[in-house]
């Protein structure tokens, strides 16, 4: 199975170009906080190349900027082309199926005037969590009562849930 989920921040704007066929096509890089601390107790990043195509490209060029979180969801690819010295040259990527704003471009452009104004280094405490296509998600139980197709699904109360 080929399916890798991972939440980072942008660093810089994505980049939308169109494949002469007209296919919407974003690129960019996330960097991802590492689950541990190295011997000087910093969390190290991994940065991450991905791409994204047709509307969801566009769409996520037009939600985001560089410092969004956004989750990611999609699988590993490694392709190779020869590059004008005549060299193979390998790439490894993350195809994007599904993502999700973590914040939007305003909340990160409002966090980015208010880090700069209180020195939090460009952290919000309590980031807003918006679904894959835009609209606010509930803040409460974390969840939205339509699913990415836009089918209602019944309410879910706690008592429902085994943990």
């Amino acid at each position: 199975m080929n399916h890798v989920s991972l939440i980072g921040r942008l660093t810089k704007n994505p980049e939308l170009k169109y494949t002469t066929s007209g296919a919407a096509v974003a690129s960019g890089t996330i960097a991802v906080n590492r689950d541990f601390t190295n011997a000087n107790g910093e969390r190290e990043s991994d940065f991450i190349n991905f791409v994204i195509w047709r509307k969801a490209a566009e769409n996520f060029v037009n939600m985001t900027a560089k410092g969004s979180q956004v989750g990611l969801e999609g699988s590993w690819q490694t392709r190779s082309y020869e590059n004008q010295q005549g060299q193979r040259v390998y790439v490894s990527e993350l195809v994007v199926s599904n993502f999700t704003l973590v914040e939007t471009k305003e909340q990160t452009e409002q966090r980015k005037g208010q880090s700069a104004q209180q020195g939090n280094g460009g952290f919000n405490t309590a980031p807003q969590q918006n679904n894959f296509n835009g609209r606010q998600a509930p803040q409460q139980g974390g969840f939205s009562t339509n699913d990415m197709y836009g089918k209602d699904l019944p309410p879910l109360n706690d008592d429902d849930l085994p943990f």
